[in-house]
Order: structure tokens, then sequence, then C-alpha cells
């Protein structure tokens, strides 16, 4: 009985022990879930990394100060021109100086314009691609233009035409005469050119016939070539690179003083592409300023002051001629 008792708790203990695993057993287990655990997870971040990188992929970094190339497109000159050319083009223009003084001993001046052509497509100075036309207008004045007949073998007065505005100055300078630079229409609605001058007719001189208006116009024209108030230069504006261009304008010393306005014009192919303007200054200084002033603000005071020097000049002459005749 007691080796059969022992026996059984003997062999049940053994089976405990089977079914119960050791503690090697469990270490190996648990290292085993250990692993499998690190495992999974290290899974988990490449997997996770794995998307981020493809999301990355997907969305293009930003790079700074990128030059991208762009491709070259035909030009009209046969050339190649990037897509900056395709920008629409214009022009940039200033004078050599803003304010002219104007003395007693002033004996005319030269104008110097120049400025460039924004997103120019030429290739050099000489392909011809743009016209540049520059219009010096001087300030507006009043004017009457009359016309002589000859009355009984006498010259006279027979006829005149009043304008409340017509230009004291107006130059043109161009890359090439103007009718072959674009149309008349366009001439017209710029006011380029003599035949286009804008002249303001005073009130009352509407009612004439154009034909008449025109004559007058002319007219205005001719006697203001011969003064050199007016003038064209077809060949005057010379471009020195692709981009750049310059003119010379002369102004005579008979100019009316006062404010002038550059206008600079960009055609290509006749189509008016750009326009410009800027400011020019004519102004009296020292005497000149102060004789004007004296006789346009005190007529009176000027009247007086010039026959108190009349006066002086002559009784300065008298003593001059009386001593030198003793």
């Amino acid at each position: 009985m007691i080796q059969r008792t022992m026996g059984g708790n003997f062999g049940s203990t053994l089976l405990a022990e089977a079914r119960r695993p050791s503690r090697r057993g469990r270490a190996r287990h648990l290292l085993l879930i250990g692993l499998i655990l690190v495992m999974a997870l290290a899974g988990a971040s490449c997997s996770g990394e794995a998307q981020t990188l493809k999301r990355q992929r997907a969305i293009p970094l930003p790079v700074p100060n990128r030059i991208v190339p762009t491709p070259a497109l035909p030009a009209p000159d046969g050339g190649t021109v990037g897509v900056a050319a395709l920008q629409p083009e214009s022009v940039q223009a200033d004078v050599s100086t803003r304010n002219v003084q104007v003395t007693s001993s002033f004996a005319g001046t030269e104008i110097v314009v120049f400025g460039a052509v924004n997103n120019s497509r030429q290739q050099s100075a000489e392909a011809g691609l743009y016209d540049i036309v520059i219009v010096v207008v001087g300030t507006p004045t009043k004017l009457v233009a009359r016309r002589k007949d000859r009355v009984a073998g006498i010259w006279l007065n027979t006829d005149a035409l009043a304008f409340d505005s017509v230009p004291s100055y107006y130059a043109i300078a161009s890359t090439r005469p103007i009718d072959e630079v674009t149309s008349s229409e366009v001439l017209k609605a710029t006011g380029i050119g003599f035949d286009y001058v804008p002249m303001e007719l005073a009130k009352g001189a509407e009612k004439r016939s154009a034909a008449e208006i025109k004559e007058f116009r002319e007219a205005i024209v001719r006697l203001k070539l011969r003064e050199r108030l007016y003038a064209k230069g077809e060949f005057a504006v010379t471009f020195i690179g692709p981009s750049l261009f310059r003119a010379s304008i002369e102004v005579p010393a008979n100019v009316v003083v006062g404010p002038f306005e550059t206008r600079v014009y960009l055609f290509r192919n006749g189509e008016l592409l750009s326009q410009f303007n800027a400011r020019l200054d004519l102004e009296r200084q020292g005497l000149e300023e102060a004789m004007h002033v004296l006789a346009f603000k005190h007529p009176i005071l000027y009247g007086l002051v010039m026959v108190a020097l009349a006066m002086g000049a002559g009784m300065l002459a008298a003593a001059v001629f009386r001593s030198a005749g003793r």
C-alpha cells in the first residue's frame, strides 16, 4: 500500500512537473515573445518610414534659388528666345536734364533722350525689330495766323484764324521715317507728325471750312520750321544695344520758356506697344527772371524803370560826346 501510494504520488508529481514548464523554458518563452514583439515594432516602424518617404516623394520639396531651365522658342529674326521674352515689351526713358536754366546768355541747348526696351526680343542693335519715335512738345501758346494778299499793289492782311493752343516747340525723332513706322490712323491718334500737331481752335473758328483750317495749320508749321521751332529727325534715334537707345534733340534760343513734355513711343511691325512720358522744364534764372517778373507782375514799375534807364543812357551819351567835342 505504501509503495503503491508512493508510486501513485510520484507519478502524479512527475506528470505535474512534466505539465508545468521549467524556469529555463519559461525564460526561453519570454525571450521568444520579446523577440517577436521587437520584430513587430521594427516592422511597423519601417512601414511608417516607407509611407513617409512615399508622401515626401509625392510632394516635391521647395529648392531655394532654384534655376529652372526654360525651353528655347523661335524668335522673329530666326534666332531663339526664352520664355521670359514672352512677357509684353514696354519702353522706359528719361532726359539728360530735367531743368534747363535760361539766362540772358542762353543760346539754346541740346536734349539727350535715352531709354531701354523691357523684355526686348532683339538679338542685336542692327536687328531692326523695334521702332522708337520721340516727340518733344513745348509750352502751348495762343496764336493768330494771318493771311496776306496783294491789294492794289500793297500787301495787306486779308484773313486771320485764331488758335487757343499751339505747341510753341515741336520736335520729332525716330529710327526711320514715321510714315514707314506705322499707319496714318495711328499717327493721327497719337498726334505724331506735322500733319497732326495738336492745335486747338479759338471759339468761333470752328465754323471755318476744313480746307481753310488745313491751310492755316500748314502755314503755321511752315513758319515754325523756318524759325527752327519745329524739327524732324528721321534717323535721329539709334539703338546702341539689343534694348538701349538714345537720341539728341536741339532746342533753339528763341524757344518759349516753360514746361516741355517728352513722349517716347515703342512700335513693332506698325503696332504701338508702349508709351512713356517724361517732363522737362525751361526756367528763367538771374537777370532774365527778374526782368520777366517785373514786366508781367509789375508792368507800371517796369515801364518807369525802362524810362529811367533810357533817360540815363541818353544823358550819359550826351556827356561823353560833349567832352569829346571839347
